[in-house]
């Protein structure tokens, strides 16, 4: 089988499988379902396009997709400060460097070949399978009428951030200039000289 039909038959599943979802959340539980199960594909089929995919940029842009349906089940949830700081730090920021990372990193054409892909994914799936198992086993699940009722609109925790008192301003000023400090090394490592672009052996080096 050739790429271009690898291709078809990947994305094809991957449509097939967010349809069936959505069809299925829509019939269980309405909107909320169907949401769910858009921000549930996002995540998984951004997660298995990233590793699909040989262009960075696209494997870059499916990270993206991760990222952002993340995000969403964070809304779902009612925790709409995660949901920001997942698009800030993740998308804005941690994505940002991986891209450089991974441009900065040799190409190897043989990395992505399917039998390699599709052994790394049996392994995920089936360890998350076990742990998955285990843990609803053995975990007691709390009731949602049951949880303490805790403040968490964005408003409310962004001021206790600026709040000297509460003890989080020196923290988050700190995750500030970590970010900014991976930023701008970044940038520097991926910035190219001409004696980069110089082979050692035209110069009479080894």
């Amino acid at each position: 089988m050739d790429v271009r039909k690898q291709q078809l038959t990947f994305y094809t599943l991957l449509l097939v499988a967010t349809l069936a979802a959505l069809a299925w959340g829509t019939r269980t539980a309405g909107t909320q379902g169907a949401a769910f199960a858009l921000f549930a594909s996002f995540t998984l089929g951004g997660g298995l396009m990233c590793i699909w995919e040989r262009s960075v940029v696209r494997s870059a842009f499916s990270l993206m997709a991760t990222f952002c349906g993340v995000a969403g089940l964070f809304v779902l949830l009612g925790h709409d400060y995660l949901a920001m700081a997942q698009i800030l730090i993740y998308v804005g920021g941690i994505l940002v460097l991986i891209l450089f990372g991974v441009m900065l990193t040799p190409p190897d054409l043989k990395e992505r070949q399917l039998p390699r892909v599709g052994l790394g994914v049996v392994l995920v799936l089936g360890t998350l399978l076990a742990v998955g198992a285990k843990v609803a086993a053995t975990v007691e699940w709390a009731r949602a009428d049951t949880l303490p009722q805790i403040e968490s609109r964005a408003d409310y925790i962004g001021a206790a951030f600026l709040r000297a008192e509460d003890g989080y301003l020196v923290p988050f000023e700190l995750a500030a200039v970590l970010l900014t400090v991976a930023l701008v090394a970044a940038v520097y490592i991926a910035r190219r000289k001409p004696s980069d672009l110089v082979d050692p052996a035209e110069e009479g080096g080894y």
